[in-house]
């Protein structure tokens, strides 16, 4: 036994060596096998003879660290996960104007349905199609009338059930004798195939009136338009409640059609019982006519839009 403590007492008090070097790399890959063979222990590998297994506190301090921190990861893109996808279907929920940022004021636009423009008949070509000579709209002219917006009430002295009005209803809008006469004895001389017309009130009290006239040709159409509907600086013609008219200079240019002309009047103060508001259109061989008017004044922005959707199915 001294023999032996004296050995070790000059092994540890000796320079390390080749020997000593051999020594600890032996040690210290029996430690991490050890190691290794704790961490078998841990999952039912057995620990094998001479090896000694991790302590149960370092397995824990080196396995729980990483774990728990996987662990808050996917908490924590859960929780992300649902809030975003809550949010996502909440939006989809909401209305429009309840969305912050998506909010629409109203601006006094009225609700109209999609605009579909009616089929052509096989073989015709459209109206301004450089194939179409005469300008001619060979689709259903009744079609081609502005619908009414939603929540309006049909008027029942247009709302007919074949779409075509009698000449004698266009011409009771012109309150003067002489002007339905003179305008009833151009149409019959230029050839004023038929008319087409709607009518509708809106909760707010406006009537709008559309009516639609056709002839056999775009040139035609277009003189009948310079010489008895157009006007520079007021409506050549007065209308039902509107006794003067002065041009609307408050209408967009840009919503001017490349192949629609409009002539849009106003009726100014102090006006009757009633504010008239009329626009003139010419697109090809149809003359259009839109009139609105309301008790205590008729809007300019729902007049504008109608008269720019009416002009757009037509062009």
């Amino acid at each position: 036994m001294s023999e032996q403590k004296a050995v070790e007492g000059v092994i540890e008090g000796a320079e390390p060596g080749a020997e000593g070097v051999t020594e600890r790399v032996s040690e210290e890959r029996e430690q991490a096998a050890g190691a290794a063979v704790g961490a078998e222990a841990e999952v039912g590998v057995g620990v094998g003879v001479g090896q000694e297994p991790v302590p149960s506190a370092a397995r824990a301090a080196r396995v729980s660290r990483p774990l728990r921190g996987a662990l808050r990861w996917a908490a924590a893109l859960a929780v992300f996960a649902v809030f975003g996808a809550s949010t996502a279907y909440g939006v989809t929920r909401l209305e429009r104007t309840d969305v912050p940022g998506l909010a629409t004021v109203p601006d006094g636009r009225w609700d109209y349905p999609q605009l579909v423009r009616p089929p052509l008949p096989e073989g015709r070509p459209a109206p301004f199609a450089s194939s179409n000579k005469a300008t001619a709209h060979y689709a259903d002219l009744r079609a081609l009338v502005l619908p009414a917006p939603r929540g309006a009430t049909a008027d029942k002295t247009l709302a007919v059930s074949h779409g075509w009005v009698r000449t004698g209803t266009f011409l009771d809008e012109y309150p003067l004798k002489d002007d339905r006469e003179l305008l009833g004895g151009v149409f019959r001389d230029r050839g004023l195939r038929h008319i087409a017309a709607r009518g509708w009130t809106t909760p707010d009290g406006t009537r709008t009136r559309i009516y639609l006239l056709q002839f056999d040709t775009g040139l035609v159409a277009g003189e009948v338009q310079q010489e008895e509907f157009a006007g520079y600086d007021r409506a050549p013609r007065t209308l039902r409640g509107a006794p003067s008219t002065e041009l609307d200079g408050q209408f967009p240019d840009s919503w001017q059609l490349p192949n629609v002309t409009h002539y849009a009047y106003d009726e100014p103060r102090p006006y009757g019982a009633e504010q008239v508001r009329q626009a003139y259109l010419l697109a090809g061989d149809v003359i259009g006519l839109v009139v609105q008017s309301r008790k205590g004044g008729a809007h300019a922005l729902p007049f504008q839009q109608t008269v720019a959707l009416q002009a757009e199915l037509l062009g």
